[in-house]
């Protein structure tokens, strides 16, 4: 019986994985890491721990071990990294069967290093399209607290301590609408942008990525504000 059941899961979290992996035609924006596009489920040691989800694009990749290892005893933590945007294909339906793996109590969810190419979000859609991404959520799951967090910025190729004059723009008025948005649904926001722009010395120099002391700078703030709203659910 324990083995149907373990095959069953497995099986589930197969189907799932290829059905929310996905790949990026941008090689800029690569996922940056061996894991590759996917959800990647915990390595369930306690199952009796509360079950955390990650959602992020390839900055995730970066910080996820450091997350992982700060909720140590404290979570198990799924992490789904991918290359979507607001308006990408099926998106909800996605998201829809990822909330099927677990019951999350914490969901701390990014969405912005792929949508500032011109033409990936229709002009105006992107706050009504946030908003609809918080809804899917609360409606997967209505008991997790939702955390979202800012996208960091974007720095010139090869010249990490300056800003990208262009993508980065775009990268704060998104921020923007999406804190607006965030607001109005009451959903507290992790500031990624405000925690790294000072901190453009930890850039690695492809524009979008950063070196290891910048990636667990973000996991540690990533890992605070979730074991804050796990200790605020006991």
């Amino acid at each position: 019986m324990k083995r149907k059941l373990w095959l069953a899961t497995s099986l589930l979290i197969l189907a799932t994985i290829a059905v929310v992996s996905a790949q990026e035609k941008d090689k800029r924006l690569h996922a940056d890491g061996p894991l590759g596009w996917g959800l990647r489920p915990a390595e369930i040691k306690d199952p009796a721990l509360p079950r955390v989800l990650l959602m992020g694009d390839s900055i995730l990749s970066g910080y996820r071990a450091t997350v992982i290892k700060a909720l140590e005893g404290k979570a198990n933590v799924d992490a789904w990294i991918n290359p979507f945007c607001q308006s990408s294909h099926r998106l909800h339906e996605m998201i829809r069967t990822v909330l099927t793996n677990a019951s999350y109590a914490v969901i701390h969810f990014n969405m912005g290093l792929h949508g500032w190419q011109k033409g990936r979000i229709p002009e105006g859609k992107f706050e009504p399209l946030t908003r609809k991404l918080v809804r899917t959520f609360r409606e997967g799951a209505p008991n997790a607290a939702l955390i979202w967090a800012s996208s960091t910025p974007v720095t010139v190729k090869g010249g990490p301590t300056k800003l990208d004059p262009e993508i980065n723009a775009t990268i704060v008025e998104h921020n923007r609408m999406a804190a607006a948005v965030m607001k109005e649904e009451n959903v507290p926001v992790n500031d990624l942008y405000i925690l790294m722009v000072s901190r453009l010395d930890l850039a690695r120099g492809d524009q979008f990525h950063w070196k290891g002391e910048g990636s667990a700078l973000q996991g540690k703030a990533v890992a605070e504000i979730v074991a804050k709203h796990l200790a605020a659910k006991k």
